[in-house]
């Protein structure tokens, strides 16, 4: 209307509201009651406060309840203005009007700055990207892009797509998607992802994600369905929100039945029903949940943790146990080959193996395909083949059925074969602290390929931050060897009761199953073995913005960082979060308990009543909004 925007209405409005208040406080107080022209200029002034300030809320209230059936706060102070203005105290309703208006646009501005917070993900996105060509490089629009394509970053350039470096070396700004302010040096073979900055270097990038799967997109999602959700405290004030806005209506009408029996007369019982309707208001306690949680969740986005919505962040808050994943979670998951043990040809062993990896995204199965392309050893074709989740992959060759994994699976595919076939040598590797993978026939076993990974420099400082934090239990559960499971266990300082090891998916979820039963559990996680204990836990935690899709659907919060100690920041803004939220609801309720007192056993004046409620309500959203300024992105320094 008239050009306006949408957001800059309010402003507008308000700014009316609080001209007029400011008009009518002049004429009121300050010109000589003689003038003949002053109670005209008053009541217009008056008139453009009501007109500018209630017109608008009235409106609101009115949608509200025809659309929703919906009583909401707006109906509340229209109906008080409108109740002072009928006794003959119109500046005062005026006052509440222009307060009223005040604190709205308050709060919507600063929540505002919140969601814009978090939409401001969108705007990561370059527009273009440089595309190579058999003629040379072309700009694109990303929606152009397909998996298999090449583009060419620049220095200075926003990544616009999540994919490989195939030539040059740089370093990559990593801050916008993951948090964490130390530039990450990239080559030939690892990974960039979509939004990030290259500073330096012209690096080949191959797109391995379409712009729908990409980092942003996911995050996109994320974040869209952590808005939908709402906290059980944001349910709860919606819940009491509607029904004491109701109670609020019908004791205020009875409190002018009551007023009018005492003695008071039509006026003053009016006026201080008026009163009660204002002090009685929650819209204070209405708004102490969302400012936190919103606020909470923009820190915590910006600082590359995504919460589904305020209820994973409300039970994180209070978690006492977290259990983790080994391999990629505590570990760097980039495992290296360093021996191979079969009873044939070593090479023509690697190939079988590495074609058996190919279908594979387990940790193991990219150092099976590295070693495999280092020694120029090409992978033979496999065909049909499958992944058993915590065990390895099945699949055929010219030969017939072949199968590489761990010993589950080795026992497995011995069930429907003879008794398990096994070299000498293995009865030798089977202590060594390192993951063994398989590789054979139905019981015969042709040999075994060692891998090893150590733990991430940063995963026993952040696991250290929790114990100092008060976790009272951390957990590692593996589905590797036990060796292996307590080499690493030791190393991060895990009890050794705290290990759990040679673990199936099911073994997992039995685990944080029980775990549960005495406290609020988080599991950590990023693969595809790992969804189902991440959806049994309270609180599932996907580690990584390369985790798999899978893990990332069925967490409820996701680590866009490796590094744990942003694990240990988001519990921290989680507990931070809990406790505002209770200042406000304790503050919220107290200062509407003492105004509903005064106005019932004292005469409390309509502008005392209206400070109190919009200061009330101003100051728990300053509180909430604190947590904008969380230093979560900081956790790593």
């Amino acid at each position: 209307m008239f050009g306006i925007d949408d957001e800059d209405r309010p402003l507008i409005l308000t700014g009316l509201t609080l001209a007029g208040m400011l008009l009518a406080a002049i004429t009121h107080f300050l010109l000589p009651s003689g003038l003949a022209w002053g109670p005209v200029a008053e009541t217009l002034a008056l008139l453009l406060v009501y007109a500018a300030g209630g017109v608008p809320a009235g409106m609101r209230a009115l949608e509200a309840l025809w659309r929703e059936h919906e009583l909401d706060i707006d109906l509340l102070m229209v109906v008080a203005a409108l109740a002072a203005a009928a006794v003959g105290a119109a500046f005062e309703g005026a006052v509440l009007l222009a307060l009223f208006s005040l604190s709205t646009t308050l709060e919507e501005r600063a929540m505002g700055r919140a969601r814009r917070a978090i939409e401001s993900l969108m705007e990561l996105r370059p527009d273009t990207a440089l595309r190579r060509t058999d003629a040379g490089t072309e700009e694109v629009p990303l929606e152009a892009l397909v998996p298999g394509d090449v583009v060419i970053l620049r220095p200075g350039a926003r990544v616009p797509v999540d994919g490989a470096v195939l030539e040059g070396e740089g370093e990559i700004d990593e801050s916008s998607i993951t948090g964490e302010s130390v530039p990450v040096l990239k080559a030939p073979g690892t990974q960039v992802f979509e939004a990030t900055v290259n500073l330096n270097g012209v690096l080949a990038v191959r797109v391995d994600r379409p712009l729908a799967e990409s980092t942003v997109a996911r995050m996109i999602a994320l974040v869209t369905e952590a808005q939908a959700a709402r906290a059980p405290s944001e349910q709860f004030s919606d819940w009491f929100g509607q029904r004491y806005t109701i109670a609020v209506l019908a004791g205020s009408a009875l409190a002018f039945l009551v007023f009018l029996l005492i003695g008071n007369d039509w006026n003053d019982a009016l006026y201080r029903a008026a009163t009660l309707l204002v002090a009685a208001s929650p819209c204070a306690i209405v708004i102490s949940v969302p400012a936190a949680i919103l606020s909470a969740l923009s820190a915590s986005a910006r600082g590359g943790v995504l919460f589904k919505g305020g209820v994973a962040l409300e039970t994180l808050a209070s978690v006492s146990t977290f259990a983790f994943d080994k391999t990629g979670t505590l570990t760097t998951g980039r495992q290296e080959l360093s021996g191979i043990h079969c009873t044939g040809d070593e090479t023509e062993f690697l190939a079988r193996l590495a074609g058996l990896e190919a279908h594979s995204e387990h940790p193991v199965a990219d150092a099976v395909r590295r070693a495999a392309s280092e020694r120029q050893v090409a992978p033979f074709e496999i065909r049909e083949a499958r992944a058993v989740p915590g065990e390895g992959i099945v699949g055929l060759d010219h030969q017939g059925v072949v199968w590489a994994g761990n010993e589950r699976l080795a026992n497995r595919m011995a069930r429907h074969s003879a008794p398990m076939d096994c070299p000498a040598f293995l009865a030798a590797l089977h202590d060594t602290p390192m993951t063994l993978i398989l590789m054979g026939r139905g019981a015969r076993i042709d040999g075994v390929a060692m891998v090893a990974d150590e733990p991430r420099a940063t995963t026993r400082p952040g696991l250290d931050a929790l114990r100092a934090r008060g976790v009272g239990h951390l957990a590692m559960v593996t589905g590797d060897r036990r060796a292996v499971a307590d080499r690493v266990g030791a190393e991060l300082g895990f009890s050794p009761d705290a290990i759990h090891a040679d673990l199936r998916p099911e073994d997992k979820v039995e685990i944080v199953a029980g775990l549960t039963e005495k406290t609020r559990v988080a599991f950590v996680g990023d693969g595809v073995n790992d969804a189902a204990a991440l959806a049994r836990a309270d609180v599932g935690i996907a580690m990584g913005v390369a985790g798999s899709e899978v893990a990332l659907q069925a967490a409820d919060v996701a680590l866009l960082s490796d590094d744990l100690r942003r694990l240990a920041a988001a519990h921290k803004l989680a507990q931070r979060a809990a406790r505002i939220i209770r200042q406000n609801l304790i503050f919220a309720t107290g200062a509407m308990i003492t105004l509903v007192t005064a106005g019932l056993f004292f005469h409390l004046p309509l502008p005392v009543a209206v400070v109190g409620h919009e200061g009330g309500t101003v100051l728990v959203v300053l509180n909430g909004l604190r947590l904008l300024a969380d230093p979560i992105r900081q956790a790593e320094n």
